[in-house]
């Protein structure tokens, strides 16, 4: 299953593939539901990051890796997964992100070392990755993509909350373990979408340019934290991946897509933004203390009812996309990110801290709303728009990745 796109005028939207006329599209509560959880889990470790390290035996600074590997297997799985997408189909990826989510979520309730946990954040990250590929390819429009996105800036709003009262009331394992939602609704996905959601034909899997994305994003995630090694190995792979893209331009990593401006742009672009909302986000409940002399409970209240509005907006800002030039978007998204970003720099007040979480989400949300169906349009075919939807994906959770590290690095370390 993959997403179709059309462009009219200014602005682009993303239509349900031909394969699709046939039956009823899902309804978007259960694509909501399918994907947005994953927010709540990457989320819930905000508040209680220091009973995690506390409970792992580690040094906070050491327990935060735990945030920066959730996210770096969110970003390097979404490509994979979409990849997996065009050539195996919805029912074998849905399958395997479920067995993922399921696997990862036990693995951290029961283990007791960090290596172990690690690795179940992990698996839990691929599998989320492949839930939201799933959901975004089978979205079919801005307004649909709109809530799915308000979904996650909703649920990623209440998990440092939802993180610390579970916490409290049981232990930080559960709060981890609350992506696992999700999972209810594989079954309905597959009963409306699984038949005839054959695979688009495509030749040899690109192994070698999977695995050159992989090492790019991976140096790319380490950058914050160890930014000499991170940058040579990035060089490294990206020298690589120039040369394999030459040799095999429609592989993993299309060539036609990296010409394509309108892609690079909403792509980089919501890298960006993703990066400052979730510096922000990871930030502010030490700013709060720090400057304001907020209590956690303070913090993730007033952060809950920001991050809330913020996540409303941006689907008010997604339905009325279509009715804006791609220029308009992009403005009012790169002015709101700005105020943001600046009110975490320099915001003394309680108060504009939490606005700043608010104004983040509501960038990053609309952002993935409305930048992923600018960056599928510019797919020149159906075979290429499972590769934009995971490209496009991989730089907006790149920010995911990024944002707990330099958090880390400017203000919890």
């Amino acid at each position: 299953m993959t997403v179709n796109a059309t462009t009219s005028n200014n602005s682009s939207r993303t239509v349900a593939p031909a394969a699709a006329a046939t039956r009823a599209p899902v309804p978007v509560f259960w694509l909501a539901l399918l994907a947005t959880p994953i927010a709540a889990g990457a989320n819930a470790p905000v508040l209680i990051l220091p009973d995690m390290a506390r409970s792992l035996g580690v040094a906070g600074g050491t327990a935060a890796w735990l945030l920066t590997a959730f996210g770096w297997a969110m970003a390097t799985g979404t490509p994979l997964m979409a990849g997996l997408l065009r050539r195996r189909g919805l029912a074998v990826v849905l399958r395997l992100a479920a067995a993922l989510v399921m696997g990862g979520t036990l693995l951290v309730a029961a283990s007791p070392w960090l290596p172990l946990t690690l690795l179940g954040r992990c698996a839990q990250a691929a599998g989320g990755a492949g839930l939201v590929a799933a959901a975004m390819s089978l979205a079919g429009t801005a307004r649909r993509m709109g809530v799915i996105s308000a979904g996650f800036g909703m649920l990623g709003a209440a998990g440092p909350l939802l993180g610390r009262t579970l916490a409290d009331g049981a232990s930080w394992r559960l709060a981890l373990g609350v992506q696992a939602v999700a999972l209810l609704a594989v079954p309905a996905v597959l009963r409306h979408a699984g038949r005839g959601a054959a695979p688009v034909p495509a030749g040899r899997f690109d192994g070698r340019g999977a695995a050159l994305l992989t090492a790019l994003a991976t140096a790319l995630v380490l950058l914050p934290t160890q930014p000499l090694a991170a940058v040579a190995g990035a060089l490294v792979a990206a020298v690589l991946l120039v040369l394999h893209v030459r040799r095999r331009p429609d592989g993993f990593v299309p060539a036609v897509l990296l010409r394509r401006p309108v892609f690079v742009v909403s792509a980089l672009l919501a890298l960006v933004l993703s990066t400052s909302y979730f510096t922000l986000l990871f930030s502010v409940p030490r700013l709060l203390a720090d400057r304001a002399g907020w209590d956690a409970a303070s913090a993730g209240t007033g952060q809950l009812f920001a991050l809330l509005a913020g996540a409303a907006l941006s689907w008010l800002l997604a339905a009325a996309s279509a009715r804006m030039g791609r220029g308009a978007v992009r403005t009012v998204l790169v002015t709101a990110g700005a105020a943001a970003a600046l009110l975490g720099v320099f915001a003394d007040s309680g108060a504009l801290l939490v606005v700043a979480t608010g104004v983040g989400v509501f960038t990053a949300s609309a952002a993935n709303a409305v930048l992923s169906t600018h960056a599928v349009s510019a797919a020149p075919g159906e075979a290429h728009r499972p590769s934009a939807i995971g490209l496009f994906t991989l730089c907006y959770q790149l920010g995911g990745a990024f944002g707990p590290a330099l958090a880390t690095l400017l203000v919890l370390g």
